[in-house]
């Protein structure tokens, strides 16, 4: 564990130092030094790690619903939802059309469209503060996209869990798929009407208390999604986003920033574990191919997400470039068809496409310039503030 965690943070730092995010390299502690690559290994079976593996995905999923609010889908209006939607559309239909045309199966599809679709808001959230643009204007319809896509997210999962788990039927399938509807119907009912009655439950001055109760509710919540056929961390987020909306929901927030870093790292480093290096030659092409398409697609969805804002080329290959990383919830999906025991390739493949996306992304971002070069401008009265001047927002809003 302790070499785990050193790992993790010495290659973070080197990273750093070059601009590079964290989850790539978390990754590739994981996959230097676990059992499939020569020299030290740090832990011979993947599995060794799989509680605190699922704690940080929990614990992951748990903060992204802290900082999601019922409020936001009503303050973005119908502009947020045209945006979200059309990124949507683009790179999940993209996705699913991409596997299917690499004929691995039907439920494989299924996951690739996950993966190809959805950004990372850990990644678009650190590209935002580290490139200055948090006070710029199409920040807002950026962070309007991640609410639509956390929408879709807890949708997408519940739908997808009852393919996975392999139902005999198609009236199994339904019926487990209605079970999870209804579930997480019941949670979103909670955390529509029940706030202030969890934020009385919650309230205490004293921050070790507060620390046992929410983790508590959150892993105990994840435990009774997944006997539903919800899968475990869209409970945590169903949590997450009850707590974030009571009295206490700042101080959480911060109280659970510690336990998220430390155990979302080894979420990533053990999925790095899980990773062959020998199996990513056989998946290469299709990662190039995947990570073309996601391109394109992130392309086209920035210019139709400056269209609705009425922005030009320069806010337009910003939101093109700054959504553009894959990261924790294809890791999220990786694990899921990994304990469903599909395809072999899926894996790898999402490893490597993960960690070109996780690089690529941020390096992009901070390069849009060249893309909105070469790009309509067609801009309706709106200043962008330039990169670096940027007035400071605090939070991710």
């Amino acid at each position: 564990m302790g070499g785990a965690f050193v790992a993790a943070a010495v290659l973070a730092r080197l990273g750093g130092r070059i601009g590079l995010p964290t989850i790539p390299l978390f990754i590739l502690a994981g996959i230097l030094l676990g059992p499939h690559t020569p020299g030290i290994v740090l832990v011979a079976d993947p599995h060794d790690l799989e509680m605190l593996s699922a704690l940080g995905l929990v614990l992951l999923l748990f903060y992204l619903g802290l900082e999601f609010h019922m409020d936001d889908l009503k303050a973005g209006g119908r502009r947020m939802a045209l945006a979200g939607g059309s990124y949507l559309a683009l790179n999940v239909g993209a996705g699913l059309g991409f596997g299917f045309a690499l004929g691995w199966g039907t439920s494989e599809a299924l996951v690739l469209a996950g993966v190809l679709g959805i950004s990372s808001s850990a990644i678009v959230t650190k590209v935002l503060v580290d490139t200055g643009r948090l006070g710029n204007p199409e920040t807002k319809p950026i962070l309007g996209i991640i609410v639509v896509e956390d929408v879709f997210l807890a949708l997408y999962l519940a739908a997808l869990q009852p393919i996975l788990s392999g139902a005999d039927s198609l009236a199994a399938a339904v019926m487990d798929g209605g079970k999870a509807f209804g579930f997480l119907i019941l949670l979103a009912l909670a955390a529509r009407f029940g706030t202030r009655i969890v934020g009385k439950l919650f309230a205490t001055r004293d921050d070790e208390l507060l620390v046992i109760s929410f983790l508590g509710a959150a892993v105990f919540m994840a435990g009774v999604s997944e006997w539903f056929g919800v899968a475990d961390a869209i409970g945590a987020f169903m949590v997450g986003l009850m707590l974030g909306s009571t009295t206490s929901g700042e101080r959480i927030r911060k109280l659970v920033h510690p336990l998220r870093d430390a155990f979302g790292a080894i979420f990533f480093f053990a999925f790095g574990l899980s990773i062959d290096p020998g199996d990513l030659p056989v998946v290469i092409w299709p990662v190039l191919a995947a990570v073309a398409v996601t391109l394109v697609m992130n392309v086209l969805a920035g210019m139709a997400a400056a269209k609705v804002y009425g922005f030009g080329a320069g806010p337009a290959a910003n939101i093109s470039t700054t959504l553009l990383a894959r990261g924790e919830f294809a890791l999220i999906l990786a694990t899921m068809a990994a304990g469903a025991g599909l395809d072999d390739r899926l894996s790898p493949f999402i490893a490597g496409y993960v960690l070109l996306l996780a690089v690529l992304g941020p390096l992009a971002a901070g390069q849009a310039h060249w893309l909105a070069r070469v790009l309509p401008n067609k801009q309706a009265a709106v200043e962008l503030t330039p990169p670096g001047r940027a007035e400071a927002v605090p939070g991710r809003r």
